[in-house]
């Protein structure tokens, strides 16, 4: 049985359309990373699975109960981190862990235990004693999760965890999430992909409201490679246009390039080998090639697929 299940989930505020009929079920200990640009509907599908808003139409089912009927049953087990992550900065990380397990109305002896498990797990015993306020933004999220997984949820849901972090950060974050989906189930919000690549198992894309690619990470690659890019630097007049009519080119997008260059990021569907032909035209047209590279498609061009396509199909 899955965990959580959205069967046909929608939401609106006024007469905008948030969520949009969207649809998945999500098993035990699956870490499943949940992308889309922004103003797609991830935060709001969030906010309706840990019941922050209800949704206007569908149903959400929490390990076999519906969440209208569990509502504090399923709270008890549902971690939740979200974009803003809330903390007090006056208080010092214990005052805050032991205030959360207060509002948590855990049991003295579970409150003791989940509270060395959740500081254990982020690594946080160095700032234990320390105010939030004097904290970095790595540790500020460190603390974040640490009130997230203090009741020892069985879903931990995590909405743009290392937002804002430098580089050296968010690997630690990316760890600690690797760590904490070993013996729970966790859904990540993120616009990393590098981090769903290194932590998940299975990906869910949003756009527009609505479920655009439901699978496991690896298939969802092999998918993104059934396409190519390639980088195509020359100088000359109607670069742009004449590589346009290439056949096989699905996609041109224009890059910045100096000294006045013309410099295009290609997508060729069915995994074609265009460059020949790109070749053959630069030197009929009397273009100066500077550079003409082909790579295998990535998670990023699955997504702007998925995305950026669609949505300048529907603006049109």
């Amino acid at each position: 049985m899955s965990l959580l299940t959205l069967d046909r989930v929608s939401k609106r505020f006024g007469g905008v359309t948030a969520v949009e009929t969207v649809s998945f079920s999500i098993g035990r200990g699956e870490v499943v990373g949940f992308l889309g640009p922004n103003g797609a509907g991830k935060s709001t599908t969030m906010r309706m699975i840990t019941q922050y808003l209800d949704p206007d139409e569908g149903s959400i089912t929490f390990d076999g109960t519906p969440l209208a009927d569990a509502r504090e049953g399923a709270k008890q087990r549902i971690g939740y981190l979200p974009e803003n992550n809330p903390l007090y900065g006056e208080m010092l990380v214990s005052e805050y862990l032991e205030f959360v397990a207060r509002l948590r109305k855990m049991a003295p002896a579970d409150q003791r235990r989940g509270t060395d498990e959740a500081v254990q797990s982020t690594a946080t015993e160095s700032v234990y004693y320390r105010p939030i306020g004097e904290l970095s933004k790595g540790y500020r999220q460190r603390v974040g999760l640490a009130a997230a997984i203090l009741h020892r949820p069985d879903l931990l849901v995590l909405d743009e965890p290392t937002e804002g972090l430098d580089p050296n950060q968010r690997v630690e974050i990316r760890r600690l999430i690797g760590d904490l989906g070993r013996d729970r189930t966790v859904l990540l919000s993120t616009h990393v992909l590098t981090e769903v690549e290194h932590t998940c198992s299975r990906l869910l894309i949003i756009n527009r409201g609505r479920l655009a690619a439901d699978g496991p990470v690896t298939e969802l690659l092999n998918r993104a490679r059934g396409a190519t890019t390639v980088t195509f630097e020359a100088s000359g007049d109607g670069i742009a246009e004449g590589v346009r009519a290439v056949a096989g080119v699905a996609r041109v997008d224009a890059a910045s390039a100096p000294g006045g260059n013309t410099r295009l990021s290609l997508t060729v569907a069915g995994g074609g080998d265009v460059r020949p032909e790109l070749f053959r035209l630069a030197v009929a047209k009397g273009w100066t090639v500077y550079e003409l590279h082909q790579e295998a498609g990535s998670l990023e061009d699955l997504f702007r697929d998925l995305t950026i396509t669609a949505n300048s199909g529907a603006a049109q």
